[in-house]
């Protein structure tokens, strides 16, 4: 996180002193035996890891547990001798467990402040993959948490002065508001680096997609597990009609590829579509999942190897080019990919608000109801079928020019469920909601790949917490929050 100060790994380590000290704050007022408490609750929790460091590096204890290696012992230790690493360790839990206690009699705004700064350290120093020097980490401290203690403390006097400058300035800053967001999202790349940009690719190649069953689940209602099928054609089809190497050999351009792959990926969703336009739930699940493993097993089958390439897959696939200009480095793609997110939210904003989002909305909330007040419901279900695989065949060309090479064992029910998970967990029906769903369920992950076996396990424990404290999602449709709400 600060390079030659702290890591992510130590940073989780002191979480647990922190919060064991934390826990045994209970009076109204801080205390001497509140502090005392907490330090011995941080000096038990940092002993109970000095022990595991101990026999760590005494036994051998990878047969049980694979990551118990000098490494560890190192990172636990401080990079200390053993006998010294575990007594700092001890010690550091004593503070920390101390500081814990006293943190939650500090002043709201001062923890507001803190651990708002601190945060955006962590976050930055791990997306930047080799950390933050340790002068503009103080530098993005000092800024974030000043800016936000000045926040917190001119609360009232900051929003009455921009209320009065709203409605004074309300068309210029409509005007300028695009613009603004517009230069933040052209700058991002240089900010983030080499690293932190491919993260947000792959966090907005799951927006495209997230957008795509958006329309499907979200508007009109149609459970669908079998969504990486589209992203699949939309990949083969681009590997097939650019890559030298493919059976095609056509060699052309990504500019004339990617509509032939929207327009596959929507024909394969038309395709779909007709043979379930009477089931509902759990047996459309069954059947899109099935539709699902059909399409991967067919790029996988010695059948279609040939054609397809099979388990070697579809290599030499050229990125875009314009005129002299050949995409090649992440920051080239982050532009590709926003482009393809920005014409999907484009076109989801304005057909949620059109008639035939109406439709959806009604065949969502009654199917049967919507067909008796003469909505046609075939058309407007093959037509959300349609519309949402479009978006994923974009995607599936541009992931296939971006690594220059596609393999079936990219494209698993996995992906579905991650896709179908971001939509549930942002919040089902809102665009932006499927922004912070893949934020949280695609980036944080990938930020975290150091902890790689436990990413799973935060995965699943998110999805739980998450049904069980906020079923209507991160940041809800409006309609969707009010009906969740009234029930």
């Amino acid at each position: 996180v600060v390079r030659g100060v702290i890591s992510l790994s130590q940073v989780l380590l002191a979480l647990g002193p922190l919060f064991a000290g934390r826990a045994q704050a209970a009076g109204q007022r801080l205390s001497w035996r509140e502090v005392l408490a907490g330090g011995l609750s941080g000096l038990l929790a940092g002993a109970i890891v000095g022990l595991l460091t101990l026999v760590v590096a005494s036994v051998n204890m990878r047969p049980v547990l694979v990551n118990a290696t000098p490494e560890l012992v190192r990172t636990l230790t401080f990079g200390l001798p053993l006998g010294l690493g575990v007594i700092s360790l001890v010690g550091f839990g004593g503070l920390l467990g101390a500081a814990g206690a006293a943190w939650v009699h500090a002043p709201g705004q001062l923890r507001f402040s803190v651990a708002l700064g601190l945060g955006t350290v962590v976050v930055l120093g791990a997306l930047r993959q080799k950390g933050l020097a340790p002068v503009p980490a103080a530098v993005v401290l000092a800024l974030v948490s000043g800016g936000a203690w000045l926040y917190k403390r001119q609360w009232q006097e900051l929003q009455t002065s921009y209320e009065l400058f709203r409605r004074r300035n309300e068309s210029l800053l409509a005007v300028l508001r695009w613009p603004v967001a517009l230069v933040f999202l052209l700058a991002v790349p240089y900010v983030l680096g080499t690293y932190g940009t491919s993260v947000l690719n792959l966090v907005g190649l799951y927006v495209l997609m997230g957008l795509g069953l958006n329309i499907v689940v979200g508007y009109a209602g149609l459970l669908d597990l079998g969504y990486v099928a589209f992203f699949t054609i939309g990949a083969y089809v681009t590997g097939l009609l650019t890559s030298p190497r493919s059976s095609l050999g056509l060699g052309l351009s990504f500019w004339a590829a990617w509509p032939a792959a929207m327009l596959a990926a929507m024909v394969a969703g038309v395709l779909l579509g007709i043979p379930v336009l009477r089931m509902r739930g759990d047996y459309l699940a069954i059947v899109t999942l099935g539709f699902g493993e059909i399409i991967r097993i067919l790029v996988l089958s010695d059948s279609f190897k040939p054609v397809l390439g099979g388990a070697q897959g579809i290599i030499e696939i050229p990125g875009p080019r314009l005129g002299g200009f050949q995409f090649v480095k992440p920051q080239h793609f982050y532009y590709l990919i926003l482009l393809g997110c920005l014409l999907a939210v484009i076109v989801s904003r304005r057909l949620a608000d059109s008639r035939v989002g109406r439709a959806w909305l009604a065949i969502r909330e009654d199917e049967d109801v919507a067909e008796a007040t003469g909505i046609n419901i075939v058309k407007y279900k093959l037509l959300a079928f349609a519309l949402g695989a479009s978006f994923s065949g974009i995607g599936g060309a541009i992931f296939a020019s971006w690594l220059h090479a596609i393999f079936p064992n990219s494209f698993t029910l996995l992906v579905s469920i991650n896709i179908l998970s971001l939509v549930i967990v942002g919040g089902l029906g809102s665009i932006p909601g499927v922004i912070v769903g893949a934020l949280v369920l695609v980036g944080l992950p990938e930020v975290l790949r150091a902890f790689a076996e436990y990413r799973m396990l935060a995965f699943g424990a998110l999805l739980v917490i998450m049904m069980l404290a906020r079923p209507e999602g991160i940041w809800p449709a409006k309609r969707v929050r009010e009906e969740l709400r009234r029930g």
